[in-house]
């Protein structure tokens, strides 16, 4: 697909006709020429470049380097310019690269289905929701991974990056979506900030689907929102622009905006946890083996759907990518394989020491609202550990934030750790004491640590009792804002792996201490007594015959055999409890980490389509294959297990945390 290539005078009349220009065109420019570039970086100016003034620090340097690399024109709102360089007068520099954008590529969301998720939080794990729905759905059809635009990262089928706001300026998003109607790609989802909707960097996006999750008070400041009625006007926006308005009909002030989307003319898919009336409606949500169950009704199906994602909140971002699903019309069972199948880097992910004592959850969270949901959740799941957090707050931008983000962390924590997160312009230790008197409104304990590592480093050596450590606002990203630059670091996961490594040698633990305390302690074996279970040896794995041992020793039933067949025919005839069959690798990895999720456990319709695809290596295939003929011959569970693991058998026949694939009727 070519981009046509418009003229100085169509870029001319679609200002004029938007009442943009300032001041009549400069004499000698001739309309007819072809614009060829459309930049506001004057390092980026070639012949036929069309340049843009914009930007707080700009530069008179900037006007001469563009004019000396022949630029045809300036668009520009500033009075200065260079000899030269003529000036095309604006009135708004916001309001007019959009529309310039637009223009440049041809409209490409138009040749798009853009999907726009905005709201006080869940939009990244909403989005990502989306994105892995969507994904499964285009291979089902033969077709790649679909587009992403995103506060974690981007993808458009030409680029992939981690991203460092949550929606690009005008000039790179119509850019990302002209690379995705290029390359052939059908669906972008993307964030959409109140600050892109307020400043109009998503003006001239054309959303087939728009969806409202929440609303809270965040981005308050004098460069971002000046209150909250701004910040909230700002979030209705989004419904001018969409084909369909998905509409969460529990969020805060869900009837203004109901009247807001309303107002938008287009048809409303509503979605609710409490209201039975709404289109799309969760009922009996529970969790089940670590896992979140929810029974989804629509107009077009009702199913129960399964969350492998930690987070009982999380419903109501599975929620809005249901809701949009219906506006879309894409299938039942993509919504069901994506929503089991998806993974939000750097959100709610799980990491803990080899006792379990420190259990750490790294999360973007970021805002009161995605705060006070981070800390209810977590207490209860947890209600009897200790709970910490190490955060920050990021410079010159929702100073808010330092005053609620502490009180909220003061309230619910019993340490906190202040440190570094995107500091900028402005000093990490002058934000950090900043934050420091509100959190001492509350019991916690709270020290100030500017080096984020160190903080972290601190916040997992000093966990004495069983304990939650928060990691929040910065998940999986690899770099710092310090001044003006971005600074490439560690990422919270790296550090929080490598301190528990630290924390386990400080306390002489090693991974295998689980399953040796469990053996100390036959009492801890009671739930065992009645069990049958039939194990299949591997040719090698020392351990597996101590634990058989020990299974017995608890008053449970172990049948170990040695031929594979054989395993399968006497659990079918004895309905035993588990049949347990050991693969040389970790079998949950075989599809890779991002699939790791839904290989973990499934049902035998689950496991009949893994084998259907054909993807998994032929060894472990045979195995499941096993697995699947064992659970529809009466076995309760099959479950597959590496070798190589230490005592793997007995943590998992005590329902410790382990890895493997159990398969269940």
């Amino acid at each position: 697909m070519t981009i046509p290539v418009h003229t100085l005078g169509d870029y001319l009349d679609l200002l004029a006709e938007q009442n943009l220009l300032a001041a009549p065109i400069p004499d000698g420019l001739d309309r007819n020429q072809s614009v060829t570039g459309l930049t506001c970086d004057s390092r980026q100016v070639a012949p036929g470049t069309l340049f843009i003034r914009k930007g707080a620090h700009f530069q008179t340097k900037f006007l001469e380097m563009a004019r000396d690399q022949g630029a045809m024109a300036c668009v520009s709102q500033e009075e200065d310019t260079v000899p030269g360089l003529p000036r095309i007068a604006i009135t708004d520099t916001r309001r007019v690269l959009a529309p310039l954008a637009d223009r440049f590529y041809d409209h490409p969301s138009g040749k798009l289905k853009v999907i726009g998720i905005t709201g006080t939080k869940g939009k990244s794990s909403t989005a990502y929701y989306m994105k892995s729905i969507l994904d499964r759905y285009q291979e089902s059809q033969g077709r790649g991974e679909t587009g992403v635009v995103s506060s974690i990262d981007t993808y458009d089928g030409v680029e992939r990056f981690e991203s460092h706001l949550t929606t690009p300026e005008p000039l790179d998003l119509q850019r990302h979506f002209a690379n995705a109607a290029q390359t052939g790609l059908e669906y972008v989802t993307m964030e959409v900030s109140s600050q892109a909707l307020k400043y109009h960097r998503s003006l001239c996006t054309e959303f087939a689907a728009a969806c409202f999750l929440n609303i809270g008070y965040d981005h308050i400041s004098p460069i971002e929102h000046p209150d909250f009625e701004d910040y909230f006007a700002s979030k209705l926006k989004i419904f001018a622009q969409a084909h369909i308005s998905c509409v969460n009909l529990d969020c805060d002030h869900a009837q203004r905006v109901m009247e807001a989307a309303q107002a938008a003319g287009a048809p409303i898919i509503t979605f609710s946890q409490k209201d039975p009336s709404a289109q799309v409606y969760a009922s009996d949500v529970h969790k089940e083996d670590g896992q979140i169950l929810f029974t989804l009704r629509t107009p077009r199906y009702t199913r129960q759907m399964r969350l492998t994602m930690p987070g009982l909140f999380n419903v109501e971002n599975a929620l809005g990518a249901a809701a949009l699903c219906e506006a879309l019309d894409i299938p039942e069972w993509a919504v069901y394989d994506g929503l089991v199948r998806a993974r939000v880097p750097g959100r709610m992910e799980v990491y803990a020491n080899a006792d379990g004592r420190v259990l750490s959850i790294v999360d973007y969270a970021h805002n009161r609202l995605s705060f006070e949901t981070l800390f209810s959740s977590v207490r209860a799941e947890y209600p009897e550990r200790e709970l910490a957090i190490v955060f920050g707050c990021p410079g010159k931008k929702a100073y808010d934030r330092r005053h609620d983000l502490g009180e909220a962390a003061g309230a619910w924590c019993n340490r906190v750790y202040l440190t570094e997160e995107d500091s900028g312009e402005e000093d990490t230790l002058d934000i950090c004491h900043e934050i420091q008197p509100n959190v001492e409104k509350g019991k916690a304990r709270c020290r100030i640590i500017p080096n984020r590592g160190e903080a972290i480093r601190q916040a997992v050596l000093e966990s004495e009792r069983p304990t939650v450590l928060l990691l929040t606002g910065k998940g999986r990203e690899t770099r710092q804002k310090r001044g003006t630059e971005y600074i490439d670091t560690p990422t919270d996961v790296e550090y929080v792996q490598a301190f528990l490594q630290e924390y386990d040698l400080r306390h002489r633990l090693t991974p295998a201490a689980p399953a040796q305390k469990a053996l100390e302690t036959l009492p801890a074996l009671e739930s065992l007594k009645g069990k049958t279970f039939v194990i299949c040896l591997p040719e090698q794995g020392q351990d597996i015959a101590a634990d058989a041992a020990a299974i017995t020793a608890a008053g449970g039933t172990a049948v170990l055999m040695q031929d594979r067949a054989q395993a399968l025919s006497t659990a079918q005839s004895m309905h035993v409890d588990k049949l347990i069959y050991f693969v040389d690798e970790e079998p949950s990895m075989a599809l890779g980490e991002n699939r790791q999720a839904e290989l973990l456990r499934m049902d035998g319709k689950k496991a009949a389509a893994l084998l259907e695809e054909g993807a998994l290596p032929s060894a472990l295939a045979e195995t499941l294959k096993l697995a699947l003929q064992a659970v529809e011959g009466g076995v309760s569970r099959c479950v597959i297990l590496s070798r190589t693991g230490e005592h793997v058998l007995l943590l998992d026949a005590l329902g410790q945390r382990v890895l493997g694939i159990c398969v269940s009727a």
